[in-house]
């Protein structure tokens, strides 16, 4: 006898098509995440399997048989090896339970297979947080967490129907929210071990180098990512003292600027003297490629994680591929004070000796005067007064780069300016050098912080003086003040392909729904960011003592009584009688018990229906017919899987014709 169109099993055990159909659409949208991150071909191999199961619902005979299941799983597992040169690590592991869950599509004998199916589809649900964490993607993964469990709820269900069994899903997560926000708080987190840092993922990203060409970070102008946020405690730096300190170039071989490595670095024995007011701020930084943190020049006061070098830069022993957050002082009033031998000379290094050219133009700015301070300012008058550009798309000069930027191109971008300014000073004898990072930020009215852009990226240089150490001087603020005062406008900039700046702050009543709403996300991005992806052991553990929670005692009992009383709640709220939600099969079957009564049927409370329709046949003979099609279809609506959705309209027929 052919199963209804309603059960979930035929009657050799089989899922149905309907199963068939709602479990692999449910599996399609868990995997759909992993093509923009796996190999293709490993992704192909997942659509091939997918796509054959689909085909093969209404053609169960396309299937493989043994042997070519086995010949697909050689083939998958050596796929994934070559594409990963191994079965162990992130990647490896994520593209194998893929591939996996591929094949175990085309091998469905019955509930067994499809229980193995779903937990395998949770655990590449699961492995999607490995790759990317925004609030965006928590979404997604639960909605399709949920279709997944309802695929679970219509495997078990008398008579599944789509909506309900998405609904019954969509609750029972409700209902396990509280006990997971609780052990997330609570349950002791575990961090990565650092050997697994060389599994990470290695894929380039965007963003400042050890080395420094004059048109390198003009490449970034145009790219809109996410480098870091910047939450002050109290007001904002004024718009010209927001720079963001990065490596520092100070080897130049002609035609790039390379940061000298730290390990072969004397050590400046005097510490920077810090004066003026000082900055409080909590830094988040994106994943990076480099383990630099690009703190406000310059940081004074910074947890015991970071490590400021001899160059003043933060660096950080974290996983640079994690996001990580910061609390950070930093005073823009500084003096480093003297510089040592060794330090002199690498900010004196030239590949060579300059042009006569050169020779001339420093013979010009310098005049009469010996005066490092003078000679500064006369270049920096230069570059204003000489008909110098600021623009994105300098023409290249391939060959005698800062000869041919000074005499004949005379446009550039910051890091152009930067590195002629430098070699300029050296060249004169003065020690300079290149510092590379970012400046300015764009202000989120919504979340109050600063929002900093690889398009923020700049170049600037640093001058050693005699009695104030190494001071900070940007030419780009002579030729484009407005880049620095009032920052890059990043929209604008990627939308035209040329220099554009607008305010960093923005008035909120000035602000369009588009611009505002846009802000609001990013403001809900960054508190998601910020309290969950970043709650890490050293948050945990602040929030527990905050708590009172010092010894793993204490923190037993505050877990045992948080989840015993979210679980108890619970429980009442399942058990506890509601009159108010009654099974109408049974309610439509007291119904009938009532009418037998009337026709003088005697049946005590625990008579099952066939006992009860027996001994109605023979008080009312006239009924027999009715009768026992009214139990036929109660039995089949409550213990039976083949009931259609139809049924219990049929019952409610039945049960009201009967006349006694």
């Amino acid at each position: 006898m052919p199963a209804s169109p309603g059960a979930v099993l035929n009657v050799n055990g089989q899922p149905s098509p309907r199963l068939l159909w709602f479990m692999s659409g449910s599996i399609g949208l868990i995997t759909l995440p992993h093509a923009w991150h796996m190999p293709p071909l490993l992704i192909g191999f997942f659509g091939l399997m997918w796509l054959w199961r689909l085909l093969a619902i209404s053609r169960p005979a396309w299937l493989p048989n043994r042997l070519g299941l086995f010949a697909l799983t050689l083939a998958g597992i050596g796929l994934a090896y070559s594409q990963h040169r191994g079965v162990f690590g992130r990647d490896a592991g994520t593209g194998l339970f893929v591939v996996a869950l591929g094949l175990k599509l085309l091998e469905i004998h019955g509930k067994r297979d499809v229980y193995v199916i779903v937990y395998l589809a949770f655990l590449v649900a699961a492995t999607q947080f490995l790759y990317e964490e925004s609030i965006l993607m928590a979404l997604y993964i639960l909605l399709v967490c949920t279709v997944l469990l309802a695929t679970l709820v219509t495997q078990n269900s008398v008579s599944p129907q789509t909506v309900l069994a998405l609904k019954t899903a969509a609750t029972l997560i409700v209902q396990a929210l509280p006990i997971a926000a609780v052990l997330f708080v609570l349950f002791p987190r575990l961090e990565a071990p650092r050997w697994s840092w060389l599994d990470a993922d290695n894929q380039a990203k965007s963003g400042l180098s050890d080395t420094l060409e004059p048109g390198s970070i003009a490449k970034l102008s145009l790219s809109a990512e996410l480098v870091f946020r910047v939450k002050f405690d109290a007001d904002l730096p004024p718009p010209g003292q927001r720079y963001w300190r990065g490596p520092v170039y100070t080897l130049f071989d002609g035609s790039a600027w390379k940061a000298a490595p730290a390990l072969f670095r004397a050590a400046n024995p005097d510490q920077p003297v810090f004066g003026g007011k000082a900055y409080d701020y909590t830094l988040m930084m994106e994943p990076q490629k480099q383990n630099w943190v690009f703190a406000l020049e310059l940081p004074s006061a910074f947890p015991a994680g970071l490590r400021r070098n001899e160059l003043y830069q933060l660096t950080t022993n974290k996983n640079p591929g994690d996001r990580a957050e910061y609390r950070i002082s930093s005073v823009p009033s500084y003096n480093t004070g003297g510089i040592n031998p060794a330090e002199r000379r690498e900010s004196l290094q030239l590949p060579g000796k300059p042009s006569e050219r050169i020779r001339n133009l420093l013979a010009q700015l310098r005049g009469t005067t010996e005066s490092p301070e003078a000679l500064i300012a006369n270049l920096l008058q230069h570059f204003n007064r000489e008909n110098f550009r600021y623009t994105l798309n300098p023409e290249p000069m391939p060959e005698r780069q800062v000869e041919t930027f000074l005499f004949e191109r005379r446009a550039g971008f910051c890091s152009h300016y930067a590195t002629a300014f430098v070699y300029l000073l050296r060249a004169a004898e003065i020690p300079a050098r290149v510092v590379g990072g970012y400046q300015g930020g764009r202000f989120n009215t919504v979340g109050g912080f600063l929002e900093i852009r690889q398009a923020d990226a700049h170049a600037w240089a640093e001058v050693w003086l005699d009695g104030k150490g190494w001071v900070r001087f940007d030419p780009t603020a002579a030729i484009a003040p407005e880049r620095i005062e009032q920052g890059v406008n990043v929209d604008l900039q990627i939308a035209s392909g040329a220099a554009n700046f607008s305010p960093i702050q923005f008035d909120a009543k000035t602000l369009t729904w588009l611009q505002r709403s846009q802000q609001l996300w990013q403001n809900v991005d960054y508190q998601w960011q910020r309290w969950v992806i970043n709650y890490d052991t050293d948050n945990q553990k602040a929030l527990l003592q905050n708590l009172g929670i010092d010894d793993f005692v204490k923190l037993g009992y505050w877990l045992l009584l948080s989840v015993g009383g979210f679980s108890g709640l619970l429980a009442w709220r399942l058990l506890r009688p509601n009159r108010r939600r009654r099974d109408p099969v049974l309610q439509a079957y007291r119904q009938f018990c009532g009418k037998l009564r009337k026709a003088g049927v005697d049946f005590g409370p625990g008579d099952g229906p066939q006992t009860l329709a027996q001994r109605a046949k023979a008080v009312r003979p006239d009924l027999a017919d009715t009768i026992e099609r009214i139990v036929a279809v109660f039995i089949r609506l409550r213990y039976e899987p083949s009931a259609e959705a139809g049924d219990l309209r049929v019952l409610k027929t039945l049960i009201g014709s009967l006349r006694v």
